[in-house]
């Protein structure tokens, strides 16, 4: 059996507290969204909005896209908590890059700095399998 010698740097832990970071403000933003979109499709009727105030869309599928985005949102904050919370145990190196790559969708700094960190120390991570090749067989 290869025994592989490996030394700890700080850069997957710094990638992981950015994507845990990021993935908190993500998760707030997404509970924001998720506020405006129940305030919009509860408050729209008594607040003396009407259908015409959202033309040329209805207001249901205005509500709809709003939930289909807040559900979005709120799952890449999840993948990125837990990207960040594998990138600190280093642990699962793929699913780590894909928090990063989840917090860097709208461009930001955090998420870009993570991907760079973790493709940069993908060697300190453990493999999920324990470094043993699998066959499978097709029958």
């Amino acid at each position: 059996m290869e025994t592989r010698t490996v030394t700890k740097t700080w850069k997957p832990t710094t990638a992981g507290i950015l994507e845990i970071i990021d993935g908190a403000g993500t998760i707030v933003f997404s509970l924001i969204l998720l506020a405006g979109t129940i305030i919009m499709s509860t408050a729209a009727s008594w607040a003396g909005f009407n259908e015409q105030d959202f033309a040329p869309m209805t207001l249901g599928a205005v509500v709809g896209l709003m939930g289909l985005f807040t559900f979005v949102v709120g799952v890449l904050g999840v993948l990125e908590l837990i990207g960040g919370i594998l990138a600190v145990q280093r642990k699962a190196w793929g699913v780590a890059l894909a928090g990063a790559i989840a917090a860097a969708i709208p461009g930001n700094i955090l998420g870009i700095l993570a991907i760079i960190f973790l493709a940069m120390s993908k060697d300190e991570f453990t493999p999920v399998n324990g470094g043993q090749k699998r066959t499978v067989t097709v029958t």
